[in-house]
C-alpha cells in the first residue's frame, strides 16, 4: 500500500515538473548554464594566436575551463576553414 502511494506521488511530481518545464519553454525560457560570450571567445582566440600562453594559462586568465579553450579553438578553425 505504501509503495503504491510512493509511486503515485512520483508520477504526480513528474507530471508537475514536465508541466512547469513546458510552461517555461512556452514563455521563451530555457534551462542550462549560460554559454560563453562572443567577447570571451574572441579574447581566448586573441590570446591563443598572439601569445605563447598554454591552454591552461589561457583558461585561468579568461575564467573558462581548459577544454572550453580548446573547443573554442576547434570551432574557430572549423569556421575559418569553411570560409
Amino acid at each position: 500500500v505504501m509503495s503504491g502511494f510512493a509511486e503515485l506521488e512520483t508520477d504526480l511530481n513528474r507530471e508537475r515538473t514536465l508541466e512547469g518545464l513546458n510552461e517555461a519553454k512556452a514563455r521563451g525560457r530555457k534551462g542550462g548554464r549560460p554559454g560563453v560570450t562572443e567577447d570571451v571567445k574572441n579574447y581566448v582566440m586573441y590570446l591563443y594566436d598572439n601569445t605563447k600562453l598554454s591552454g591552461n594559462e589561457i583558461a585561468n586568465k579568461t575564467g573558462v575551463s581548459r577544454s572550453t579553450v580548446y573547443r573554442i579553438k576547434r570551432e574557430y578553425e572549423r569556421s575559418k576553414g569553411a570560409n
